[in-house]
């Protein structure tokens, strides 16, 4: 199975593996490993709606197309909030900083001169 096909099913348990999730829908895993597979379905909820929810597909061939559809999708939307993220990001402030720290030497510079004026008289 392909890198990318496995991705959307990447957030379920860690413990079943998407090769298994696939050969379970198709009906290719062995009597033994298919029920330890629904054992494991039992303990985890997520993972038995997902389960429940794939096998009402008419067509589970088409699941891996599936996949590679909502792949492409969610990666789409990523990269369209991510640009409009960079977009309101604000630019460095290089010149602004320049000109704070350039007016506090200022005043502390005048500070010192006035103080020193001061002193004199």
């Amino acid at each position: 199975m392909s890198d990318d096909l496995k991705d959307i099913l990447s957030n379920l348990n860690k413990d079943i593996e998407q090769d298994k999730l696939l050969e379970y829908l198709n009906k290719n895993l062995p009597h033994a490993a298919q029920h330890e597979f629904e054992k494991q379905m039992n303990d985890d909820e997520f993972m038995n709606d997902a389960v429940e929810g794939l096998e009402q597909l008419e067509n589970k061939k088409n699941i891996p197309a599936y996949i590679q559809q909502l792949n492409a999708g969610l990666k789409k939307q990523l990269e369209t909030k991510k640009k409009r993220k960079e977009k309101r990001k604000l630019p460095p402030q290089y010149w602004t900083w320049f000109t704070i720290i350039l007016l506090l030497i200022l005043v502390v510079v005048a500070w010192v001169i006035i103080r020193q004026l001061i002193w004199r008289t």
